[in-house]
């Protein structure tokens, strides 16, 4: 099979969804663009993950992470490793968290430079789309990552505050 085909795997399962999220995050090439409610339960602390998001920061000072969620405590609470890379690479990770008037958006979804995504359908629901080489999709994805992006605000920064 070509590499470069367009490639849609459904799936069904949190299982599969964060094997396919762990699949967009490993190819990601200049830009990483994800969207979530809270990033629970996603296996956003492993150390798989924190692995790969490293290697991807470490690739060239040009890469950039960004993640954006309705509410960002979570990972500030209970991913330190997401933290550790927020310090290390505050120059090229960003996470912002949506305004309440966004609230209605409830399909998360990952974007991979502007060829792989994955997105599931709904918050609740772990069905979803797996697509590899597919610009069209990744375009439209990013395209409303950054409207989004546009109208949130920092979540999280790379600076521990305390009195």
């Amino acid at each position: 099979m070509n590499d470069d085909a367009l490639q849609h795997t459904l799936f069904d399962g949190a299982t599969d969804y964060i094997a396919a999220l762990d699949d967009v995050c490993a190819s990601a090439k200049r830009s990483l663009n994800i969207f979530e409610n809270d990033f629970s339960d996603m296996g956003f602390n492993s150390e798989a993950r924190y692995v790969v998001l490293r290697r991807f920061l470490l690739g060239s000072p040009n890469n950039r992470l960004q993640l954006l969620a309705h509410n960002t405590q979570h990972l500030v609470r209970f991913c330190p490793r997401m933290m550790m890379l927020l310090r290390e690479f505050s120059h090229s990770m960003a996470i912002f968290q949506t305004p309440s008037h966004m609230k209605n958006v409830t399909d998360p979804f990952a974007v991979a430079d502007n060829a792989n995504y994955v997105r599931r359908y709904h918050f609740d629901d772990t069905r979803g789309l797996l697509a590899k080489n597919d610009p069209e999709g990744a375009r439209l994805l990013n395209a409303r990552f950054q409207e989004m992006w546009q109208s949130s605000h920092s979540g999280a920064t790379a600076t521990k505050l305390g009195l």
